[in-house]
């Protein structure tokens, strides 16, 4: 089984993983829509149903399962 030849020093330790935490601070940002914090390259899903990538509607609201049965009576 294989073991380090040395310790790892608290320094040396502390440089590894804070490439791991600069990396998630600078992946948000703020959503042109509504202003909320959303993952750099990925559509904005709203309460309603309906999604938005930058200022542009992808997917409609869904229907609501109450307004379907009223149209169809």
């Amino acid at each position: 089984m294989p073991v380090p030849k040395r310790k790892t020093s608290p320094s040396r330790k502390g440089m590894r993983q804070q490439r791991h935490a600069k990396a998630e601070s600078g992946a948000y940002m703020e959503s042109p829509d509504t202003g909320t914090l959303v993952l750099r390259h990925h559509a904005t899903r709203e309460a309603d149903g309906s999604m938005w990538f930058k200022g542009v509607q992808v997917r409609k609201p869904k229907a609501r399962v109450e307004a379907v049965e009223e149209a169809a009576e």
